[in-house]
């Protein structure tokens, strides 16, 4: 097996683990629970589920093809894709996401960028919830190693670009420039545009970098 090959194995292992995880979590959420914002705004957790959901089951050809259709419109793709997958009840919507926890489909072969989607937007589900989750270091260190490499779902690269990125609690570290240190997880998830992460960060960038983030947020 190639190190690409035993790379992509161990991150898709990761994505399967935190899938369950989540699962396990919404599981014991209570009806009201499931209608909650969550960090996507404009989601309740409910959707932000069913999103999941559509990422695991699309792949390149079905992926272009919405895209298109959307007249390549990321939310109304993203919105499309994501009603199929609600369910009448949340507990469908839940069956759904259960069902799709083991497959190994993605549009593009950044593996890193699935993992990422899908540890942020755990984290979207379970902040506002009130509920946390400690990630396995090396899961969070290769999202934010390829947050900091390319734009990809998000804009992270150009968000962090003249900047030094370290954790405190792992080895990720890239860039140069005015230091933004924290939590690994904190990191990722200032670079996904979250700008509740930036009370976690520390450092003479961390200012540009919620100057970027509010930015992002607003357009």
């Amino acid at each position: 097996m190639s190190r690409q090959s035993a790379d992509s194995d161990r991150l898709w292992s990761a994505i399967h683990l935190e899938r369950d995880a989540l699962a396990d979590e919404l599981g014991r959420l209570d009806d009201t629970d499931w209608h909650v914002i969550s960090l996507c705004t404009r989601w309740r957790v409910e959707e932000v589920v069913a999103h999941l959901t559509a990422v695991a089951r699309t792949g390149r050809v079905r992926w272009i093809r919405s895209f298109v259709g959307a007249g390549f419109n990321t939310d109304r793709h993203n919105r499309r894709r994501l009603e199929e997958q609600l369910g009448a009840t949340p507990r469908e919507t839940l069956a759904n996401f259960v069902d799709s926890s083991t497959l190994r489909v993605a549009p593009f072969g950044d593996t890193a960028a699935w993992l990422g989607e899908t540890i942020v937007h755990a984290e979207d589900i379970r902040r506002p919830l009130g509920r946390t989750r400690e990630y396995p270091i090396d899961a969070l260190t290769a999202v934010a190693s390829f947050y900091t490499s390319k734009d990809f779902a998000v804009n992270s690269a150009t968000l962090v670009k003249g900047l030094s990125l370290r954790a405190v609690d792992g080895p990720f570290a890239a860039g140069t420039g005015p230091e933004v240190s924290g939590p690994t997880l904190a990191l990722v998830m200032a670079m996904a545009g979250r700008p509740t992460a930036l009370a976690d960060l520390t450092g003479g960038g961390v200012e540009e970098l919620g100057r970027r983030v509010r930015a992002g947020c607003a357009r």
